[in-house]
């Protein structure tokens, strides 16, 4: 069956599917996959960048142009091509790094250095930052519907300021109020649980197989790999989790979506 508003299994890819188009790029398996592909490239550039890492140089300016358009040109067929990657590989992390090395034969100065994709990562390492990277693109966009939202009940309450209404305590009639203040309540509710909406921290963590840098620090001891990583997660907007295992626990996850659910409410 083709997607459709009768196919779909879930009302926000069916009927309520237009409601949700700002977040499709964002949160369908195209969006998981491009933020993969940027986390895994954006590491490698970091990488390039440390004077102690001597087997990757500093990348000279044709081949960081090369990575931009990489990443400003990445397109629907590219995801599909990922895909069809890891029909081959069974695994979707694995999928986005051979794809970027075939992208890296593009040029011979890359090319060389294109083992360097992945390094000392494992899968949560990308899967964690992508994660938190949706949730950051999701989280700008919600804000602006909640903002609209909010802005239409202040509005009313404007309007109907001296508009009287009976108002009730102890399920029975009491004092009188305004239809406006009513409305000025709801808006002071909004308004306070969309700022913690904001203000939840979005967590990343690039730190190995269990959390310990391990085969970053057999590789390049002398590297400052705690420091590196705290810089590398913070470059893509996140707040850095120092202390994690294989995974981040996504606790912030869960923090971020009561938020919303006490905004529902």
């Amino acid at each position: 069956m083709k997607l459709s508003a009768l196919s779909a299994i879930s009302p926000i890819d069916g009927r309520y599917g237009s409601k949700a188009d700002a977040l499709k790029p964002v949160f369908s398996e195209y969006g998981l996959i491009y933020y993969r592909f940027l986390v895994e490239l954006r590491w490698f550039e970091q990488l390039c960048a440390h004077q102690s890492i001597q087997e990757l140089p500093a990348l000279s300016d044709d081949a960081k142009q090369l990575l931009a358009e990489i990443v400003d040109q990445f397109s629907e067929q590219d995801a599909e091509a990922i895909k069809t990657i890891e029909r081959t590989t069974n695994h979707d992390v694995k999928a986005v790094e051979y794809f970027l090395k075939t992208a890296f034969d593009k040029s011979k100065e890359l090319s060389e250095l294109k083992e360097f994709i992945h390094f000392a990562c494992t899968s949560e390492d990308i899967n964690n930052l992508s994660h938190a990277l949706m949730l950051k693109a999701g989280r700008a966009e919600l804000l602006k519907t909640i903002d609209g939202i909010i802005q239409s009940v202040q509005e009313f309450a404007n309007s109907w300021a001296e508009q009287p209404m009976l108002s009730r305590t102890h399920g029975q009639s009491a004092s009188p109020t305004t239809v406006g203040k009513e409305f000025a309540n709801v808006a002071k509710r909004l308004e306070r649980q969309r700022e913690q909406i904001a203000s939840v921290e979005l967590l990343g963590k690039i730190n190995g197989a269990v959390g310990n840098y391990n085969a970053h620090v057999s590789a390049y001891p002398e590297v400052d790999w705690p420091a590196f990583s705290q810089s590398f997660v913070e470059s893509l907007g996140l707040t850095w989790n120092a202390y994690t295992t294989r995974s981040e626990p996504h606790d912030y996850i869960a923090e971020l979506f009561d938020a919303v659910a006490r905004f529902n409410t």
